[in-house]
């Protein structure tokens, strides 16, 4: 999405409190950073997003460059500090397609170098159509791969922490290349194993056949295990979907829906009364 879609005429200096790295050393960087924002007027609720800009100057004559990243934490922040969020960050790099060479991600990179006690500047917070429903009884599907936890993440510490019980079923679909791979769910951190004691919790974890050949999680045939309690929950007009991920995601995901469905203009009007009814989000990102 481009800046000039964003409001940033008010941000905020924000202070990174801790980062640290939530996957092993020969596995893709990934951080957990938490930031302290001073400002009662700072609000963000789970399922929201904010802009972290990186000062200039940058490729255009632009003074900042912007990337949104979404919140981990939930509305009473981490740890339940109300003046603290928290951000998955993936150290990322980019190859030029027509020179081979690698270059670094700007914000990614920017904010993987921070240093607790550094301080950045944010804006938001962005979008509220991600957002867990106020009704307990609801079921929740959600689907995602890579930082795309995020905002599960933030879920899940709302419905089960703060509201103290979730009668709906809550599934969740998580894809990564490995087991190490599955943030907030592996040795070095496991933020979604204190929830499987839930009645009403399951997560459905996908792994790539591949990996070292970058090889996508094979998140689909979770679903398709699965495919007869997924399909059930998507007609259930008490399911509310969550989708969340890398933007390639999307087609992969329409095209086991379609199968489920019975054909691809059965699932697309499916998913037309889906959007309608408010029950289908999404948050991609390339």
């Amino acid at each position: 999405m481009k800046l000039v879609e964003y409001d940033i005429s008010n941000p905020y200096t924000a202070t990174v409190v801790k980062s640290e790295r939530i996957t092993p050393p020969d596995t893709d960087e990934v951080r957990h950073i938490v930031i302290g924002v001073p400002d009662a007027t700072f609000s963000p609720i789970e399922g929201q997003s904010i802009g972290v800009l990186v000062p200039g100057p940058h490729e255009f004559g632009n003074e900042h460059h912007m990337r949104l990243y979404s919140i981990a934490s939930s509305r009473s922040g981490e740890n339940k500090n109300l003046a603290e969020v928290s951000l998955c960050v993936r150290r990322c790099f980019y190859i030029d397609e027509v020179s081979g060479e690698k270059y670094p991600g700007v914000a990614s990179n920017f904010l993987c170098d921070r240093k607790p006690g550094d301080t950045i500047t944010i804006t938001g917070p962005y979008g509220r159509q991600f957002l867990p429903p106020r009704d307990n009884t609801c079921n929740l599907l959600m689907i995602g791969i890579g930082t795309g936890i995020a905002p599960f993440r933030a879920f899940m510490k709302h419905i089960y922490e703060e509201r103290g019980e979730w009668k709906g079923k809550v599934r969740l679909f998580y894809g990564a290349r490995t087991g190490m791979d599955l943030l907030y769910h592996n040795d070095l951190n496991n933020d979604l194993g204190l929830y499987y004691d839930q009645e009403t919790f399951k997560a459905f974890e996908a792994l790539s056949p591949r990996p070292h050949f970058d090889e996508p999680a094979q998140i689909g045939d979770q679903l398709q295990a699965n495919a007869e309690e997924v399909w059930e929950l998507i007609q259930d007009p008490k399911t509310h979907i969550y989708v969340s991920g890398l933007s390639s995601l999307e087609q992969t995901l329409d095209e086991i829906l379609a199968s489920l469905a019975g054909s691809e203009h059965a699932w697309r009007d499916m998913k037309q009364d889906l959007v309608a009814h408010h029950r289908w989000s999404t948050l991609f990102y390339d």
